[in-house]
């Protein structure tokens, strides 16, 4: 299946996929920075002087949430029993957004958070340290979420040390490994596959997605890095499942689940976000069909159903 760009509101989600059908659910919101961010249309233009992307002013954390809530709340009706939604987001509203979103989705579908170091350098902070990252809230919809733990983007090398002290022994295929006992279970573990990773991403540069000098970079503003993508498509979907951006931006998560063999649909407000995706998605060998929200037919066919 295609690709599916809308133009239209996160809010009407339930729209354009099917209720119960969507196992990954990737939100990459405003943040409520309080600034309007623009977008370089040309190799060594500026994003100050380039069109406006998007609005990011409320005029109280107040109504950032109240814009915010219901749209997560619509996300999660489309979210399939082994689903999970991902909300991005930064210090600026974050923990209020945990709130809202343990309204939603209750207390104890928090799967647990992703600290995602930017690596971009440290701005001087008048008060406190200054934020070098931002952070992703996992909620599953039901008691057995998809989770790749596996999957060689969820792994890392051991460390050099750790390697040395207990990975000793070899088995008939000259792998290394080394076995623990627990519980009267014995369990075995290789070097080459690594050790799963952490809660703490560091090896995602946001700049890969935001220089003119890499290919990967689009222009558009607060672009994530595909590695960054690729890494939570594989966690949470499988081949073939339905993953869902409505804050699809760049279209950064629908390239990265198109090339993983996943059924993808995007949604954005902005015009320019819609272009620059379906752009993408082109160039990368995923045409996409497009709809704007008010011409949807509600009769057409919906992605899951």
């Amino acid at each position: 299946m295609k690709p599916l760009l809308v133009h239209g509101d996160a809010l009407h989600v339930g729209r354009h996929v099917a209720a119960g059908s969507v196992q990954l659910a990737y939100l990459d919101p405003p943040f409520n920075v309080g600034a309007a961010f623009g977008a370089r249309r040309r190799e060594g233009g500026h994003r100050a002087r380039g069109p406006v992307a998007y609005q990011d002013r409320w005029p109280s954390i107040d109504a950032y949430l109240a814009w915010l809530e219901p749209r997560v709340a619509a996300v999660g009706e489309v979210l399939g029993p082994d689903g999970t939604m991902w909300l991005h987001l930064d210090h600026h509203a974050v923990h209020d957004a945990k709130i809202a979103c343990d309204r939603v989705f209750g207390r104890r579908a928090f799967l647990g958070e992703i600290v995602w170091a930017t690596g971009n350098g440290a701005r001087g902070a008048r008060r406190g340290p200054a934020a070098t990252h931002q952070t992703l809230l996992l909620y599953a919809r039901g008691s057995r979420p998809v989770w790749n733990g596996r999957d060689p983007l969820l792994r890392e090398p051991f460390a050099t040390t750790s390697l040395a002290m207990h990975f000793g022994q070899e088995d008939e295929q000259g792998r290394r490994y080394r076995e623990r006992t627990v519980g009267g279970k014995t369990y075995r573990y290789y070097a080459d596959q690594g050790r799963a990773l952490g809660s703490v991403w560091t090896d995602c540069p946001s700049m890969v997605a935001n220089t003119p000098l890499r290919r990967e970079s689009t222009g558009y503003p607060t672009q994530k890095p595909l590695r960054l993508l690729a890494r939570i498509v594989s966690a949470s979907s499988a081949p073939g499942g339905l993953v869902v951006d409505p804050f699809c931006g760049s279209g950064t998560a629908l390239v990265a689940a198109s090339q993983l063999g996943r059924r993808a649909v995007g949604m954005d407000v902005g015009p320019l976000a819609i272009d620059v995706a379906s752009r993408r998605l082109e160039a990368e060998g995923f045409p996409s069909e497009r709809f704007a929200d008010r011409l949807r037919s509600r009769t057409a066919k919906r992605p899951g159903a």
